[in-house]
């Protein structure tokens, strides 16, 4: 296995490949700047766990990012989708209005516009998710059917990265110089994937058939239009055998994860790890637990198939969130952390590798924007939703219980794919594993 791990490496460094982890490192670098990130300077700002909580309804946005994905999939932006083609004139726009909302967002204060902050983390999350549309489907399309694995697993060392970024990075700006700082220069990071949004030639797609044609009015051109992008997307993926059990395995395979992420560093705060600790264990020995992680994850796809990945990742991202309620009984202990987050890291790396792969699967060449968005929304869903009351599970319940509840979450989803095994449903990767 690791022979064959280790000759693997090199597509790593080819030219339709490498792009995508610094795409992935765009799009992981906004994600917890509304999230865990967050929550630590309004935790110092002096928010209670149950107003830090209700900031998770921020995340709300990348849920209902499928709302305007169909615009992503099929409608051009003037001038830039003619210069730069359809995906990346989105991407090129949502990177910048990313930089312009992550200024507006460090020149404000928490503790003197609560309000201010909530709208600028609100439009951070708006094109970030629009960013991730965009940058889904650019993926999946370059990619191509043979390299989903390796294209999920350089997209999470990319997305990792830029997470370690804003988290670790902004903590330890924000400990040694300020979180106006540290905001700021998030904001320029984003530099990195508009760079490489203008460096990378549009991938091919599939053309349509013109509903311009002259024998056609312009209410029934408006017409094909808005079915073209809004019902055959979702009509096409209803095509799938036992689509509904597949939506709902997609809505929960991440949602013990979500529930614990949005207290992370609350919790260790209060447990009296200092930020940069927390940075140093937490993030720094996370990274090298991710690459790892997504190494195993990209192999598991391509030597042993999707559903062997999602089982061995689906199990240890649960056993990873009992880790956690260990270490809430342990307390402050550095070692014992670095290996919770290393545990935890590893294991939410390759669930990611094999989840991401899957859902591409999914997604007809037509419609890659809307039905990856679809997919990625649900899971978004119960990460926003049910995570939003997580700062009153913790508060209520305690860490050691709350994080015993979390993997407890994580069950169903096993439940769903051995359905989705049994019954023979989806894509060839399940039936044939079947």
């Amino acid at each position: 296995m690791l022979p064959r791990l280790f000759s693997g490496l090199s597509v790593y460094t080819e030219r339709r490949v490498w792009p995508l982890g610094l795409l992935g490192f765009s799009s992981g670098l906004p994600l917890l700047l509304t999230g865990g990130t967050l929550s630590a300077w309004l935790k110092e700002s002096g928010l209670t766990l149950q107003s830090i909580g209700l900031f998770a309804w921020v995340g709300m946005l990348y849920t209902l990012k499928v709302l305007w994905s169909p615009a992503v999939d099929q409608l051009p932006l003037p001038y830039l989708s003619q210069r730069l083609g359809q995906r990346r004139a989105w991407m090129a726009v949502s990177q910048l209005g990313l930089m312009a909302a992550l200024v507006a967002m460090a020149l404000g204060d928490p503790r003197q516009s609560l309000l201010g902050t909530a709208l600028c983390a609100v439009v951070v999350a708006f094109f970030s998710a629009t960013q991730d549309v965009a940058i889904d489907a650019f993926r999946v399309e370059r990619a191509g059917e043979a390299g989903q694995g390796e294209a999920a697993a350089i997209a999470i060392f990319g997305y990792r990265i830029g997470m370690l970024a804003s988290s670790a990075g902004v903590l330890y700006m924000a400990e040694f110089l300020s979180w106006r700082t540290a905001y700021l220069a998030m904001a320029a990071l984003m530099t990195v994937g508009l760079a490489t949004t203008l460096g990378c030639a549009e991938p091919v797609r599939p053309t349509h058939l013109s509903d311009d044609r002259a024998n056609l009015t312009p209410l029934q051109v408006w017409q094909a239009r808005l079915s073209r992008a809004v019902v055959q997307p979702f009509r096409d993926f209803s095509k799938h055998r036992g689509w509904v059990a597949i939506l709902l395995f997609a809505a929960t395979f991440k949602l013990g994860d979500a529930l614990a992420a949005i207290m992370t560093n609350p919790f260790l705060l209060e447990l009296g790890f200092t930020k940069p600790e927390i940075a140093n264990t937490t993030k720094l020995f996370g990274l090298i637990a991710t690459l790892g992680g997504a190494a195993i994850g990209g192999a598991l796809v391509a030597k042993a198939g999707v559903v062997r990945g999602l089982w061995i990742g689906g199990v240890l991202q649960a056993a990873s969130l009992v880790v956690f309620a260990l270490q809430a009984l342990i307390g402050h202990h550095v070692w014992a952390l670095a290996g919770t987050i290393g545990f935890e890291y590893a294991a939410s790396a390759i669930g990611t590798a094999a989840f991401t792969a899957y859902l591409a699967s999914l997604c007809s060449a037509r419609y890659t924007a809307t039905q990856y968005a679809l997919l990625t929304s649900l899971a978004a869903l119960a990460r926003s939703s049910l995570a939003s009351g997580a700062g009153v599970m913790a508060k209520s319940m305690g860490w050691f219980p709350f994080f015993l509840a979390t993997a407890v979450a994580a069950l169903p989803a096993l439940g769903l794919l051995w359905y989705l095994q049994k019954q023979r449903v989806a894509t060839p990767a399940l039936e044939a594993a079947a």
